[in-house]
């Protein structure tokens, strides 16, 4: 079995739940879709946990933004991101060098038999959301179907949940939060730890064996994430209470 973890985005104690979840569950392995940093206040330790329990970790566009430039952001997520390479530029010299290195050095995807796992979509790995409303839209879909071999797994959104090459979406608590894998492709997005934008405000992330996904929601102490965001001046204060609403 193997964990799969989406938009970590800084949240410790969000990330430090599902880790506590993951090895509740008896998983050998996790893999991480992205998005590490950003938002949150805890960059540098997220990082080094995704370094310390992460089987394969595939690159974030919020990833790529704190490497390079954060254009095209919204202000509250471009200030966000300043910050976090300010954190990731003082005190600590030897960590956030290794910091710097293990994001440099991230693929935009990757592919094992007849999983592909991206952070956005099969089509634009980094950058291309795919959400529910997009079953609407049949060229789009067709096109992100058309790469992928089998089965998706994906993150970006922050909304979990399971796309058919038919147009359906389904939320996890539409199929008893599982899903049995058949001859059809799927996408599936599995959610985020550290910023559910799903109307619930627990992280959310998916188990996966060759027959079937499930998808875990844990609750974490969201209020003492919310109280380091409003302590942090370049962080708004939204980017805090989102996480109460899960919006």
């Amino acid at each position: 079995m193997r964990a799969i973890i989406s938009d970590i985005h800084g949240n410790l104690e969000a990330f430090t739940a599902v880790l506590a979840d993951i090895r509740e569950q008896g998983v050998q392995e996790i893999y991480c879709l992205g998005d590490i940093i950003g938002y949150g206040p805890n960059p540098r330790e997220c990082i080094d946990l995704v370094m310390q329990n992460c089987a394969a970790v595939i690159l974030g566009n919020h990833d790529q933004a704190a490497l390079f430039d954060p254009a095209g952001f919204n202000a509250g997520a471009e200030r966000a991101i300043l910050w976090t390479r300010k954190m990731l530029e003082t005190g600590d010299r030897v960590g956030n060098e290794r910091r710097w290195e293990f994001l440099g050095d991230l693929p935009r995807m990757k592919r094992e038999e007849k999983f592909l796992f991206v952070h956005g979509s099969a089509r634009n790995p980094l950058n291309e959301y795919v959400f529910p409303e997009d079953i609407y839209n049949q060229r789009k879909m067709e096109r992100i179907f058309g790469l992928v071999d089998k089965y998706c797994f994906q993150g970006h959104t922050h909304i979990p949940g399971v796309f058919t090459e038919d147009y359906s979406f389904m939320s996890p608590d539409e199929i008893d939060f599982k899903w049995n894998f058949s001859d059809q492709k799927v996408l599936v997005n599995v959610g985020s730890v550290g910023q559910p934008r799903d109307g619930d405000n627990r992280s959310c992330y998916v188990i996966l064996d060759d027959k079937m996904v499930r998808y875990r929601r844990v609750s974490y102490d969201f209020d003492q994430t919310i109280a380091k965001i409003y302590a942090i001046d370049d962080l708004d204060n939204f980017l805090g209470d989102r996480l109460r609403d899960g919006r």
